[in-house]
């Protein structure tokens, strides 16, 4: 294979770090929902790594971006995000739209996952409430970042590499498209059988 193909210990670390907040949030989720039904167990799973990426992850980006900007930034996370900004480089430096979009992902979706695990936890009656809300914000969260750069031909993206472009774009942005959907389709299932089963019940006391 040619270079392009190669991993080096850069992306090597991150994609590391990535793995084990993955590790941590599935174990954390799981732990969580013994003795409940694997969508539950998958969901709670999913939640406990999404509340990991937004106040391990992004919540120290969001500092950085303020105080300054994550190419001027040394440390752990702001290697990682260094990593990230070859496959998207408006993540190096002060991108309004983006910082913006991760204040709210950081902050609201962070508290809304933590929320959202305790009510499927403790089965309260606003579950579904929350998971609906959680998954439109992460959605409203990937088109905020895209879609702008899409209309002005995506000149900050790096999509030569099969690396940035497979993983690091399409591989972990698409996470937060395709799990928030499936939940969202969960939560219309579950409010459907809900109102039916109402309905139902209204039905046999006319």
């Amino acid at each position: 294979m040619g270079p392009a193909w190669g991993l080096e210990a850069a992306p090597g670390g991150s994609l590391l770090l990535c793995a084990a907040l993955l590790a941590a949030g599935c174990a954390l989720g799981l732990h969580l929902g013994r003795g409940r039904g694997a969508a539950d167990r998958g969901a709670l799973a999913w939640l406990c790594y999404d509340a990991l990426v937004h106040f391990v992850l992004e919540g120290p980006f969001v500092y950085l971006s303020l105080v300054g900007n994550i190419a001027n930034s040394d440390g752990l996370i702001a290697s990682l995000w260094k990593e990230y900004g070859k496959a998207d480089a408006r993540w190096l430096h002060f991108d309004p739209t983006i910082v913006s979009v991760e204040i709210l992902t950081a902050v609201l979706d962070g508290f809304l996952a933590l929320s959202l695990i305790y009510a499927i936890v403790k089965e309260k009656h606003y579950r579904h409430f929350l998971q609906i809300t959680l998954c439109v914000c992460e959605l409203y969260g990937d088109w905020m970042t895209f879609c702008p750069e899409w209309l002005v031909g995506s000149p900050n993206l790096n999509t030569d590499n099969w690396l940035y472009y497979w993983v690091y774009l399409v591989f972990f942005n698409g996470m937060w498209v395709l799990i928030p959907g499936l939940l969202l389709w969960q939560s219309w299932v579950e409010l459907k059988k809900i109102h039916q089963k109402g309905t139902s019940s209204r039905k046999k006391f006319q």
